[in-house]
């Protein structure tokens, strides 16, 4: 757990300046406004009713008749918010909150609503709920900002981050071609919500256009829970590698076969797998490497298996940690080869995703915030991938995570207190007032 060591004098500016702003208060005899933990779990309860399912969670996927309905609920709370709100060529909500200076550029800060099937209520949606909490709290309060803010509910990030990834780099005509759990293709999908599939290059956002973008979300792991620690300072998304790892044996009769002279490609594989486990379990630092996958044939019970193909998955915050590991695993996997006569060969697959570290000025912000709101808080990567991971591209990122209860998302038992999410709306707030007030201009 770490505790911030210095003062961020913006957030210490932008707090004077709210309480000057706020009606009928002054600095003096005022302290800054803070979200409602009611107000945002009543949301996140009305939002659930979108695509519910009788385990308690819910099934609202990308294009879906739930997730349009959902969305419809989204964009009027964000107009009962007093925003702006527009559907971009590639279907993301964007609510826009225009400041006293407009031609400044916009700081974005949001996430999504769109579930895994059978998924939880708050992956993503605490993100959505609690950027629109921040718009509450400074409506009610008359406080407006130099900067135009922009909230953000991206489309469909759990098939694939479509929205960022179509705001930042665009998406190309194989990925419109994929066909999403909703039975659309992205293609079709993105015109069911308002998109316009045939001019994608609006949605495009260019360098210089935000100030910022910060992405408040749960964990989804159980650090944070288990360790009592109100707020994750995220250091960035990890990088992700995955290969097909192939190995050759010979396949022969199992009753007649001595032990000693097999050439099973499953012992190797077994043995190789436990090799993966111990070299990421033997390094400092947070990589974890994973074999999810293993078939061997030609599967039957009396024939030993003559050839085998297995996953590998590496992730990391730095490729140089992920690539260390892999060459480790690669070292053993020679040896393991040899001594059974079974080659294997490492077939990296080309769809994987780089390192997407945040900004150390976003981090830095975030962590005083915490400080300032006696939050303890740890920084901390994300082994999940966000859209926010998209927007580094784009402008300097920051991510906010709060406690997941167990660690359990992606499931009916996912759950976060209203009090956690709450903090995490704090956070986002005071974030964004600093942010406003020149704070990624500080030293």
């Amino acid at each position: 757990m770490k505790r911030a060591n210095f003062k961020n004098t913006g957030l210490l500016a932008a707090t004077i300046c709210f309480a000057n702003l706020a009606a009928g208060s002054s600095a003096a005899d005022s302290s800054m406004p803070v979200a409602s933990a009611e107000r945002m779990a009543a949301r996140i309860v009305a939002l659930s009713q979108f695509g519910a399912n009788p385990e308690g969670g819910v099934s609202r996927v990308a294009f879906s008749a739930a997730d349009i309905q959902g969305r419809e609920y989204i964009k009027s709370l964000m107009r009962s918010v007093g925003l702006d709100v527009r559907v971009d060529t590639a279907g993301n909500i964007i609510g826009r909150r225009e400041g006293s200076q407009p031609d400044l550029p916009a700081i974005m800060f949001g996430s999504h609503i769109d579930s895994v099937p059978n998924g939880g209520n708050f992956d993503g949606d605490v993100g959505v709920i609690g950027a629109i909490e921040v718009a509450q709290v400074l409506q009610d309060n008359g406080v407006r900002t130099r900067h135009p803010l922009e909230i953000v509910s991206f489309v469909d990030e759990e098939g694939g981050l479509t929205g960022s990834r179509a705001m930042t780099v665009g998406l190309t005509d194989s990925a419109l071609e994929v066909m999403s759990h909703s039975g659309l293709s992205i293609r079709d999908g993105i015109r069911a919500v308002g998109g316009d599939p045939q001019r994608l290059g609006g949605a495009i956002r260019r360098p210089g256009d935000l100030l910022a973008f910060i992405e408040l979300h749960i964990e989804q792991g159980a650090l944070l829970y288990e360790q009592g620690i109100n707020i994750g300072v995220v250091e960035g998304i990890v990088g992700i590698r995955w290969w097909d790892v192939v190995i050759e044996g010979f396949a022969n009769h199992a009753g007649t076969t001595p032990m000693n002279r097999r050439r099973d490609a499953l012992v190797s594989a077994a043995e190789l797998t436990l090799v993966v486990n111990r070299i990421a379990n033997s390094m400092d630092g947070r990589q974890v490497a994973t074999v999810g996958r293993i078939h061997a044939e030609p599967g039957a019970a009396n024939v030993i298996p003559g050839r085998v193909v297995m996953s590998l998955e590496i992730r990391d915050l730095a490729a140089g940690k992920m690539q260390r590991v892999f060459a480790a695993i690669e070292a053993e996997a020679r040896e393991i080869a040899q001594n059974h006569e079974t080659p294997i060969h490492f077939d990296e697959i080309e769809v994987a995703s780089p390192p997407a570290p945040t900004a150390e000025s976003m981090r830095r912000i975030i962590a005083s915030v915490a400080e300032e709101l006696d939050l303890t808080y740890v920084r901390m990567p994300s082994g999940a991938g966000h859209d926010a991971q998209d927007m580094t591209h784009l402008a300097p990122t920051g991510m906010i995570f709060v406690p997941s209860v167990a660690g359990i998302s992606h499931s009916p038992e996912e759950y976060t207190a209203a009090r956690d999410m709450a903090n995490g709306a704090d956070v986002l707030l005071r974030t964004v007032l600093a942010l406003d007030d020149g704070a990624l201009d500080l030293p």
